[in-house]
């Protein structure tokens, strides 16, 4: 990390010139305040704000559009990378708004990836029976309490439905043997998912528990970005 690397620099400098004389040299022309850190091998990105999301609709594996509010995001997570990060691989759901979300980001990047690839393994959790409902009709029929347990609890799901540990089942080994070993052969990945198997991802990743992963929030449209330390892949 280029932390670690300045630290290195400045500490054995220090022991042969312990007066720091050296950053008056003519040829040391380097910018501390101006340091920024390395690319990211991979970044993570919810979707933006979909036309459900806008409508406070259970949405699951729908295939709805964007909003415009969620095109804006995307191209705002473009605008923010533009300059400081490229991509050369681009995971994605199988579902439109992931889709439309990398292609929206990369846009705003001018970055045109070498390859892409779509899997429904990192599709959104499928939510049975409260597909399509209203959020707040929901919690009138079903009650508030146990809304809140199917979509915040770990392992209890709704009629029909996945929980977020049935979600982890397909989103994690995916990520471990399929999009892992592109980060480590060196390329720059984007994936570009969902809240539910982002954060199964995201519990793999930092090695959250349930009851820490459950109380994850990943807002839409906003990038998570991981650098390669050894094998591991550790949060910037």
């Amino acid at each position: 990390m280029w932390e670690k690397s300045l630290r290195v620099f400045f500490s054995d400098r220090m022991k042969s010139d312990p007066h720091g004389s050296f950053l008056h040299y003519p040829d040391f022309d380097f910018d501390l305040a101006g340091a920024e850190p390395s690319m990211a091998d991979l970044v993570l990105i919810r979707h933006g704000q979909s036309v459900w999301n806008q409508q406070n609709l259970f949405t699951g594996w729908v295939d709805c559009p964007l909003s415009e509010k969620g095109e804006d995001e995307a191209r705002a997570a473009g605008q923010s990378l533009k300059g400081k990060q490229d991509f050369n691989l681009v995971f994605t759901s199988t579902l439109g708004r992931a889709i439309q979300t990398a292609e929206l980001l990369l846009q705003e990047m001018g970055v045109n990836a070498q390859e892409t690839v779509r899997s429904w393994e990192i599709n959104e959790r499928y939510y049975g029976r409260l597909t399509g409902k209203n959020k707040d009709k929901a919690r009138e029929e079903f009650g508030a309490d146990q809304v809140h347990i199917w979509r915040r609890s770990y392992d209890i799901a709704a009629p029909g439905a996945e929980s977020l540990a049935d979600t982890a089942a397909r989103a994690v080994p995916y990520f471990v043997e399929h999009i892992l070993p592109r980060v480590q052969e060196g390329r720059k990945v984007l994936v570009s998912a969902h809240g539910n198997s982002l954060r199964s991802i995201v519990m793999h990743l930092e090695g959250l528990s349930q009851d820490q992963v459950v109380s994850l929030e990943i807002a839409t449209g906003d990038p998570l970005f991981y650098n390669l330390d050894g094998d591991k892949l550790i949060r910037q």
